[in-house]
């Protein structure tokens, strides 16, 4: 029953916050005004400036932020314990996150749908557009090769998942092409849909496992050809064909689809979770320690390693490309930016507290084993100790987090698993077969980590563009040449070798960079929006705080990785040259922008920034003028 009550508590304070703070921060701070002409509109091209209703921009906008960074992050993070990561994920997503994707979505409205990159040029000074793309160019580059290997490892993992995942693609663009054809039937089309995305979840898990083996390779071929490399590739060569096509076509659509199977999945869960607390079979206290008391000695100390651990489900630097560069296009008009920027973060930070009780008192509820018989056939056997009784409580947490297993042998699918065991286990409670149930919840960590994948190409796509501009290179300016590049850099990154030469592991081995680098990057965004508010004359104290914690406790826990002398990565450069490289420079570059805040702050508090060039002017920039908001 304790279970039940942190979950409800934590809903609670999350639909308490979003009615309060989010609605306060909209109305009283950023002043949005439906008035007030949006890029949407102002800047329609029927590409990326397409006008869209609340409900599906909030679809869009929510899947592509989740990805499994929210269940990645907190799989990991309750190794040092469940009670510092719930703790975390509450605050840290209700007073940080949510007004960080806010506030990066109501500058974007404000500036032309802009990303946060440009925007950081006319907010701070030009060095800091050049500096702020970069960063976001790396960020974005470790990205595309992180997720890409993500997917790749569900599929490889739970070939059940395959075959639903793909599907919701045509699916996704039949809707988006009866919609332009003035259908108005989207949630009957769309639920029809969803309908046809779980009998699929029940083929892949029952008839058509879709699996890919290589083993009959040898040598350097079986290297460079196996599960992740495979899949990758294809990914990625669907990622660039996505990011080019307009965005009702595929992206609004497929999110739109997406966020009612992944809601229906959390509804799944959470009712799950009611029952298996109801039955007694869910005990939090007797699966997994509050706090650890005694981590491993090699293992990172929680401060500040928790707060790059656990990114997405508390606060996210890639949350402000999310908000800059895809959502601030659609929205069709500024008071639909609460639900999207603040009420998303929250609704993420929900999933990461139903992660958090998934792989304690979920995990407790009973460990399990894939297996495959001679025929092909899998199933999923309950795991057992030495003596022969079934892994249950804290026996199972500890088969897979004791003696500090989720960071000394981290492995990718197993922190996934961990929220895919646990969470079938609750969803066992309410009569959903083990097979099934798993293909469930594998399905929605594999569409989430999809929908991140193609708009973050989307995303590369665009920073790459005004790079191109910024540093006067023409061809860069071509979205299709964007996107090529884009794709390729990914793909290189993706395709890095582990330490035996088996390819397909750079997600891996660029993991422990992506914390402290896409944490640094909230921080950074958090400038701009501060730069944003000083400049009118606003309250900053919501955002100075925020913005100081996370550019301190990354900035922290870059420097112990880059110089520890026994695992940092300079210390160990030969093995750790690319960690070492992106480390490094990623660290200069806050460094500079700092230096570039505190040199234009005295200067910027109640002077606007510059208009955009007379042939960018647009109604929404004329509108805003010289006004104060």
């Amino acid at each position: 029953m304790t279970t039940l009550l942190i979950a409800l508590a934590s809903f609670a304070g999350f639909i308490i916050a979003y009615h309060t703070y989010g609605k306060w921060l909209g109305a009283k701070i950023f002043e949005l005004d439906d008035q007030r002409v949006v890029p949407s509109i102002s800047q329609q091209d029927g590409v990326d400036f397409v006008p869209t209703n609340c409900s599906i921009v909030f679809g869009h906008h929510f899947t592509s932020i989740a990805g499994t960074g929210p269940i990645v992050g907190p799989a990991l993070a309750v190794f040092w314990g469940w009670l510092p990561a719930l703790i975390w994920v509450l605050f840290g997503s209700i007073f940080i996150g949510a007004v960080h994707d806010l506030g990066a979505l109501v500058v974007s409205l404000r500036h032309n749908g802009q990303t946060i990159g440009e925007i950081a040029g006319r907010m701070i000074s030009p060095r800091a557009k050049l500096l702020f793309l970069v960063t976001l160019f790396f960020s974005l580059t470790v990205v595309l090769g992180i997720f890409g290997l993500v997917i790749a490892s569900i599929f490889g993992a739970y070939p059940e998942s395959v075959l639903p995942v793909w599907v919701s693609l045509p699916v996704a663009v039949w809707i988006g092409l009866m919609v332009k054809r003035g259908s108005r039937h989207l949630l009957p089309m769309s639920l029809f849909s969803l309908g046809l995305i779980y009998f699929c979840v029940y083929l892949g898990a029952y008839h058509f496992p879709i699996e890919l083996d290589f083993s009959n390779l040898s040598g350097e071929a079986a290297n460079w050809i196996n599960s992740n490399t495979v899949w990758t590739g294809i990914l990625l060569v669907y990622c660039g064909i996505a990011s080019v096509l307009p965005v009702w076509l595929l992206l609004q659509p497929r999110d739109y689809v997406n966020s009612l199977q992944l809601l229906a999945a959390l509804a799944l869960l959470v009712v799950g979770l009611v029952a298996a607390c109801l039955g007694g079979g869910a005990d939090l206290f007797a699966s997994a320690p509050a706090v650890v008391a005694e981590p491993p000695a090699d293992a990172p100390p929680i401060l500040p390693f928790l707060f790059i651990t656990i990114a997405c489900g508390a606060i996210s630097g890639f949350h402000c490309l999310v908000s800059s560069g895809t959502s601030s296009k659609q929205l069709k008009k500024e008071t639909d930016a609460v639900a999207v920027g603040y009420g998303s973060m929250l609704l993420e930070g929900a999933l990461a507290v139903i992660v958090i009780l998934a792989c304690c008192a979920g995990v407790g509820m009973g460990a399990f084993e894939r297996t495959k018989s001679a025929d092909g056939l899998v199933s999923y056997v309950a795991a057992t100790n030495a003596d022969g009784t079934e892994l249950t409580g804290r026996s199972a947490w500890e088969s897979r987090y004791g003696a500090g297993k989720a960071w000394k042998e981290f492995r990718l699918k197993d922190m996934v698993g961990a929220f895919i065991f646990g969470g079938a286990n609750f969803l066992t409670q309410i009569g959903v077969p083990m097979k099934m149930a798993i293909g469930i919840i594998a399905v929605l960590v594999g569409s989430f980590a999809a929908t991140t994948l193609d708009s973050a190409t989307r995303l590369q796509r665009y920073v790459i563009q005004e790079l191109g501009q910024t540093i006067h290179i023409a061809p860069l300016t071509n979205r299709y040449v964007a996107t090529i590049v884009a794709v390729t850099l990914g793909g290189v990154i993706a395709m890095q070798p582990n330490a035996e030469g088996l390819r397909g592991a750079g997600g891996i081995l660029l993991w422990p960079l992506f914390g402290a680098t896409n944490q640094l990057l909230a921080g950074l965004a958090f400038m701009v929006i501060l730069f944003f508010l000083w400049r009118r004359g606003k309250p900053i104290w919501f955002v100075a705080i925020p913005m100081g914690f996370m550019l301190l406790m990354p900035a922290i826990a870059l420097l112990i990785q880059l110089f520890d002398p026994t695992i940092g990565w300079v210390s160990n450069f030969e093995d750790k040259k690319l960690l070492a490289i992106i480390g490094l420079i990623t660290f200069g570059i806050q460094i500079w922008m700092l230096t570039e805040g505190l040199m234009a702050w005295s200067k910027a508090k109640g002077v606007l920034e510059p208009l955009p060039p007379s042939g960018e002017i647009t109604n929404a920039t004329a509108n805003e003028g010289g006004r104060s908001c």
